[in-house]
């Protein structure tokens, strides 16, 4: 565990309006740089997606060869990816693809008119080798959609609705097959308000932690996102008010039981689920809170993890212009958004402030001596060293200089971090300023020879693409047996860290 140093950094007044208000910091808040301190690990290409640029509505987004968002196993021990184009694809031992699903022909509406849209996430019931169901998340269009939301943000209507985020049950009736065929259903319809698919759903999973018995076995969790209300396009974009309620499911980790309360008998939630009984907000007393919240206050929180050896659940959660964070997330906890960024207070709070701005916490809650009523991150970079937090696992696999890291990356920039896990926990004491340090980890690729070249996540990119590129968009995916993948929405690369 490390105790930051109270920070030295530059400040300057607000307007006169703001009177005794606290100094806005108008340099790096955080000045400590993540560098490189001896971490290795070679990176191996698997598999190439096929092109998909090019293939869908003329209103996409152009950028991105295919769009991979996620790899995941299967309970059967089948391995699955996704090109959020559209297309979920089986991986076989071989590395050789076959198309699984064409969700672009079975769902008409989508939307994938930007790179974080589509078919964006899916998981597989525990025992989909069973009852072959599985699980998606995706966005639609609401024009001429003859589709209805389950919920609308608080203060908007219908006619308001430009897009849906949409959670699906899929039915196979052989489990077993190698091209999906059966039915689905829908769990959830949310109404997207503002004018572009920012920050959409962007996860839907399982705890792979949790066994038969387990209060959280079969449990199906969702992102925490704030539909766009941040910094989304349009009229209805920053509006600090539709975050922090508990009567919405704006920038909610919502847990459900996917199951219909037809089948389950318990409590209805938004849509056709079940509400879990021992989610906090499910049994408050307090009927004007949504009984699906797990936890809340989150920005853009698109992505989820669990820690094999104590079920820690990890969520990575993107900040706006300065901080990007790892928190651990516990039942019925405010992580803060809008009121915080990283253990910093938010702009949008101070009379004259703005949302990019950063302001000093009150010294006595940034010494814990006084609890706010948030949680706070247990790890944290500015954008310094990155634009965009990805999402990350504790490693427990094979590679031994990785073992026992929490092991993420950056969206934009490619580059590979970790933070040890250990320290990270201890990090969760109640103190703002209490987090585990980062170091970034250096990729390399084994020549022919056997000689290792250090090589960026973004160079690989680029070299496969064969021209340069802005942003990598990488994302992280765990094996079965705990092994990461790194994978790309630029290049539809799969490619595998490996001992």
């Amino acid at each position: 565990m490390r105790i930051l140093a109270p920070l030295v950094i530059a400040v300057s007044a607000l307007p006169a309006a703001a009177g005794a208000a606290p100094l806005q910091i108008t340099e790096n808040p955080l000045p400590e740089p993540v560098e490189l301190r001896g971490l290795r690990a070679e990176v191996r290409q698997l598999a190439r997606l096929p092109e998909t640029q090019g293939r869908l509505p003329e209103d996409q987004d152009a950028a991105g060869f295919a769009r991979v968002s996620f790899v995941r196993d299967a309970p059967d021990g089948r391995r699955f990816v996704n090109d959020s184009r559209g297309f979920l694809y089986l991986l076989d031992a071989d590395n050789q693809l076959t198309l699984y699903l064409d969700f672009a022909e079975a769902l008409p509406f989508t939307a994938y008119n930007r790179v974080e849209s589509g078919f964006i996430g899916f998981d597989f019931h525990p025992e989909f080798a069973e009852n072959g169901l599985f699980y998606t998340v995706h966005c639609e269009y609401a024009a001429d959609n003859p589709a209805r939301p389950d919920f609308i943000p608080p203060g908007f209507a219908p006619d308001d609705v430009v897009y849906y985020n949409v959670i699906t049950e899929w039915r196979a009736a052989s489990p077993e097959s190698a091209a999906f065929e059966g039915a689905r259903r829908e769990l959830l319809r949310v109404g997207q308000v503002v004018d572009s698919l920012t920050h959409p759903f962007g996860y839907v999973g399982f705890n792979p932690t949790a066994a038969p018995g387990d209060a959280d076995y079969g449990l199906l969790y969702t992102s925490g996102s704030d539909i766009g209300f941040s910094n989304g396009a349009g009229p209805n974009s920053r509006r600090p008010e539709q975050l922090q309620r508990l009567d919405s499911v704006v920038g909610a980790i919502l847990r459900i039981d996917p199951r219909s309360p037809s089948e389950s008998g318990g409590q209805k939630g938004l849509g056709d689920y079940t509400i879990p009984s021992d989610n906090r907000f499910a049994s408050d007393g307090d009927p004007d809170t949504l009984g699906e919240i797990y936890a809340h206050g989150f920005r853009n929180a698109h992505r989820l993890s669990w820690d094999a050896e104590d079920g820690t659940l990890f969520a990575t959660d993107i900040g706006m212009n300065h901080i990007e964070e790892v928190n651990i997330v516990r039942n019925g906890e405010n992580y803060g958004w809008m009121q915080r960024e990283g253990h910093f207070d938010n702009g949008i709070n101070f009379p004259g402030g703005e949302l990019d701005q950063l302001y000093p916490l009150p010294p006595d809650v940034l010494t814990g001596e006084t609890e706010d009523g948030f949680t706070y991150p247990v790890a944290i970079y500015d954008h310094d060293e990155g634009r965009a937090i990805t999402g990350g696992f504790a490693y427990r696999g094979a590679i031994e200089a990785l073992r026992g890291k929490f092991v993420f990356g950056d969206v934009r920039m490619g580059r590979v971090f970790a933070a040890d896990l250990a320290a990270m926990k201890a990090a969760d004491d109640g103190v703002p300023t209490t987090v585990a340090p980062i170091e970034e980890v250096q990729l390399f690729v084994r020549e022919a020879d056997g000689r290792e070249r250090d090589v960026t996540f973004m160079e690989l990119v680029e070299a496969t693409n064969g021209a340069p590129v802005e942003r990598t968009d990488l994302h992280i995916s765990r094996s079965r047996d705990g092994e990461l993948f790194l994978t790309s929405r630029q290049d539809g690369t799969v490619r595998m860290l490996v001992p």
